[in-house]
This record gives C-alpha cells, structure tokens and sequence, in this order.
C-alpha cells in the first residue's frame, strides 16, 4: 500500500531477539504408576538485560523450567534455543560449554565450599573462564568487600547467598538464573539478597530470572510470568516496578 506522505508513514518496530527461548516444551517424569507432567507446552521468550520473575506455588513446574533453561535437564518434547542455536539438538559436552560459560544459577541453598573462604569460593569459578571479574571485584558488587577472607560458617545465612551471587556472575554469565534464592532467608536478610540481584541485573546487563511462590517479590521485576500446573497461566509487564527497599510481604 502506497503511503500519501512519508511523514505519516508509522515507524517500523523491530522486535527485540530473545537471549534464550523455548517453544512447546513439555516435561513429564514416571512415578511409580504415574505420569507426572511437569510442563504442559511452554512457550518462552527472555530479552537481553530483562530481568523477569517466574511466580507459581509449589508443584507449579518453576523449577523444572529453570532447570531445562540452565541446561541442568532437557525436556521431554518441545525446543529450547539460545542466541539462535539450539540446545535441545546439543550435545552433552556443548551443553557443558553452556553451562560453564553462559549460565549463572543461585539456588535456595548456598552450595558453598565450607573449607574455603569467600574469596576462594568465588575463585572456583574464575579459575575455569576464559575472562572473568576478579573474585575481589564482584564480591565488593554484593557488599562483600570486607567478608573477603571469611570461611561460610563465619557468615550469616544472606551474606553466604551473597557470595553465591558473586560466584555466580564473576564469570561473566549471559544469563542469571535464581531459583528461590531468598527461600531460606528471613524477611531482612530476603531483601539484602534481592537488592544484590537487583544491582547485579542494572550494574551488568544480565539477563536474570528469579522463582518464586512469594507474590510480592514479582513486583521488582520488568516482567512477571506466572505458572500454574505446568501452564503459564499469567503474564504482565511491571511498568512502575517497585524497589526492592519498598517490598514487603
């Protein structure tokens, strides 16, 4: 169609590419007798930078996505993409590569060396990537430029989750993924964490995912997708996202 003036032509919008994607994923495990279906046909799309809440109770099929996502698990059917290849086509030792060096998970729980301390902790990592942040650097990114020589049981819980986020991005991660990582946290030290994931997303263009059942934490995030019986069942944009200082549940 012929456009009368180029001035009132409307602008071409070019959609952004997603960093990682799935289409029709579905995950069912054999209990027993039964047939569990984790995830019923997902389909995906996480942008560069974005960091996006995956919110659902228990059972809700969050942690088994985040698993397929990180490359921990491969699906049952459907496709799994990132930048353009395809993982679910990948073999075990590409998706080694994947993990190692595009991916950064933050669990519920710590996972931390007991006989080192933070900074080796973290050096674990660093030691293993071709370009990564200094242990020191992304220790002082979490608050924890002062813990640097402390062993995990000299920590409190949050400052321990803390050095999980560090280890986790000093290799300079694509994509951050965080199942529950304030699962195990009271209400003060949840926040401190949040904050950390928070500032790692804005400071380093991570993209970032956090799960979880606790429905205020979704307002921090750009985008909430919310699962239920291995559906999304919900998606909505926060256009006034709420800081995390603000947060209360």
């Amino acid at each position: 169609m012929a456009y009368p003036n180029a001035l009132t032509r409307e602008p071409e919008i070019t959609a952004p590419t997603a960093v990682l994607s799935t289409v029709a994923l579905t995950k069912t495990y054999r209990m027993g007798e039964v047939n569990v279906h984790a995830l019923r046909g997902i389909d995906l799309a996480l942008y560069q930078g974005e960091f996006t809440v995956l919110l659902g109770v228990s059972g809700s099929g969050k942690s088994t996505l985040l698993n397929i996502l990180g490359g921990l698990d491969v699906p049952t059917s459907g496709r799994v993409f990132y930048r353009g290849g395809e993982l679910t086509a990948a073999s075990e030792a590409e998706l080694t590569r994947y993990r190692r060096y595009h991916v950064g998970f933050v669990f519920q729980f710590y996972n931390l060396v007991p006989s080192l301390t933070a900074r080796e902790n973290v050096a674990l990592v660093t030691e293993i990537v071709p370009d990564p942040f200094p242990p020191e650097e992304v220790l002082a990114l979490v608050g924890l430029g002062d813990r640097l020589d402390h062993f995990p049981a000299q920590l409190s819980g949050g400052e321990q989750q803390r050095v999980a986020i560090a280890r986790a991005v000093a290799k300079r991660p694509d994509i951050l993924l965080c199942d529950e990582p304030t699962g195990a946290l009271d209400y003060a030290t949840g926040k401190l964490v949040l904050s950390a994931i928070d500032l790692v997303n804005r400071e380093l263009g991570t993209t970032t995912v956090v799960i979880t059942h606790n429905a205020p934490i979704a307002a921090i995030g750009d985008r909430v997708i919310t699962l239920g019986d291995g559906l999304i069942v919900g998606e909505q944009r926060n256009r006034n996202k709420t800081s995390v200082g603000n947060l209360r549940w």
